[in-house]
């Protein structure tokens, strides 16, 4: 920051020039007294997680008199601005009354003749700044000195609060436009939830059964359809070498709970239509007579709700067996075994993007066992009625969820007669295209309401956004009425403390 590029009555100086900096504490939560009935509003940086506002007045807890005497916590007066220095650094706020932080911050008591607001949006605006600050192995943490050295431009306090007035006026207009843009990214979210929905219960083309009705002519009904698939099955199976033991016939969906099908569709069973597949185990041992090959594998961070993200493919040294066995082909359904509830059963459609590939053994594949059913409607049945189904059979432990090839297998699948399945996979296509296209634009206009964002805030700190007034005091005469108030006080309190000591030492004498 260099004092030649600002306007005329500006200066560059530091928050440990203009401010006290006051750190925070955690009163003891053994002992009650330091919270129940408290009064004093003690923030925490989870306090200001996703908090957009300027003025803050209570955070999640308050503490007692008795907390603040007890903790290296302090009270803040109003119009403090509060900065959170770990975990992580850079979520701002000014005190609208007096209030106690956590040792998560570094607060700035600020000096008469500094805007809270000016230096709040200042620091708001250096984030990437204050972090390069910061020091730290296991996190980045802005120290009390690391504090004191954050540069700031400090124009006259008249032209800060001018300053202050159109950065406010101008991001209000502005975050009035990114909220109606998030809405409507939020309605697009639900409209292609809507389509999904309306595709899978038959409500979105044209019903087979009627069309025929209409036309006067006939069509192979879903259950038709399914009989073959199953002989199909069985097929496969007596044609393998090693089959063992007896048949086994996939498993009926209890349909008690299912909706109502239209007219010509069929409820079946996930195993019913596909070969299901277990993937790769990263670490497995290998014999030493085993020739081993690396190839690229899908981890459940490439399986997405409706798409695949290959931006970042791993590699895994395998054997030629599992390369063979587990190779996917174009077509395949992949579901994700779990982890985080929300991942529970999610997946898309592998269409050979990459060459030998294979997948993990957190993600399953469902081979459809004849074109007759189209992968991306039971995907699309996956990622939609698939949540709550996988939410209510999959295993959850503390942190985490999963399902296995079990409850996969018995994931109830609704099937419409080819035709119509043809019909409504490409009417999705169709409309969530156009979605994307939406969402598209949203997303450009929302990255150039951001950049317009940094752009004001720039000029703010600039002294480009409002216009320079020469009868405004300039920002030196300020800092130098600062540095004598401040050196003044300092001799009164070293006074002061003198004073003390030379009464405590009379009373040890008498």
């Amino acid at each position: 920051m260099n004092q030649q590029n600002l306007p005329e009555g500006w200066a560059v100086t530091t928050m440990g020039e203009v401010a006290t900096i006051v750190g925070g504490g955690t009163p003891k939560t053994s002992e009650p007294s330091n919270f129940e009935g408290g009064e004093i509003p003690w923030i925490t940086p989870a306090d200001l997680s996703g908090y957009g506002g300027k003025s803050i007045s209570r955070g999640a807890r308050n503490i007692t008199v008795r907390g603040l005497k007890n903790s290296s916590a302090r009270l803040l007066p109003e119009g403090s601005v509060l900065l959170s220095t770990r975990a992580p650094i850079g979520y701002v706020a000014v005190a609208s009354q007096p209030v106690a932080t956590n040792q998560g911050f570094k607060s700035f008591v600020l000096a008469d003749g500094l805007e809270s607001g000016f230096v709040y949006h200042y620091l708001l605006s250096a984030r990437q700044l204050l972090e390069s600050l910061g020091g730290g192995t296991t996190f980045k943490e802005l120290s009390g000195a690391d504090a004191a050295t954050i540069p700031l431009p400090l124009p006259p306090l008249a032209e800060q609060h001018r300053i202050v007035a159109a950065i406010e006026t101008q991001l209000t207009r502005l975050d009035a436009s990114m909220a109606a843009l998030r809405r409507a990214q939020a309605n697009l979210k639900r409209y292609r939830a809507s389509v999904l929905k309306e595709a899978c219960e038959g409500r979105l083309v044209p019903i087979e059964a009627e069309l025929a009705h209409s036309e006067s002519r006939e069509y192979e009904p879903a259950a038709v359809l399914l009989e073959r698939i199953l002989a199909q099955r069985r097929a496969r199976w007596e044609s393998q070498e090693k089959r063992r033991g007896k048949y086994r016939e996939p498993s009926s969906p209890d349909t008690s709970a299912l909706p109502q099908l239209p007219k010509g569709w069929t409820w079946t069973s996930l195993e019913a239509i596909s070969e299901l597949k277990g993937g790769v185990t990263k670490g497995q041992r290998y014999t030493s007579e085993q020739m081993l090959r690396e190839v690229p594998y899908l981890r459940v961070a490439n399986v997405q709700r409706g798409f695949l993200d290959l931006e970042r493919i791993t590699t895994i040294e395998t054997s030629e067996e599992n390369i063979e066995r587990l190779r996917l082909n174009p077509g395949d359904v992949l579901f994700t075994e779990g982890g985080d509830r929300d991942k529970l059963g999610r997946g898309w459609v592998w269409n050979g993007e990459i060459e030998e590939c294979i997948h993990q053994n957190h993600v399953f594949r469902a081979r459809p066992l004849s074109d007759s059913v189209i992968p991306e409607f039971v995907s699309w049945w996956g990622n939609s009625f698939g949540q709550d189904f996988f939410s209510r059979f999959g295993k959850q432990t503390t942190n985490l969820a999963s399902i296995n090839l079990t409850v996969l297998s018995q994931f109830p699948i609704p099937l419409p007669p080819l035709a119509e399945q043809r019909r409504i996979v490409a009417e999705v296509e169709r409309r969530l295209s156009v979605a994307q296209q939406a969402e598209t634009a949203v997303e450009a206009s929302l990255a150039r309401a951001e950049r317009l964002r940094q752009s004001i805030l720039k000029q703010a700190f600039s002294g480009r956004l409002v216009p320079q007034n020469p009868n405004d005091e300039p920002a030196s005469v300020l800092l130098e009425r600062i540095k004598a108030e401040r050196e003044a006080e300092a001799q009164a309190s070293l006074a002061a403390k003198s004073k003390a000591g030379r009464r405590s030492r009379s009373k040890s004498a008498a």
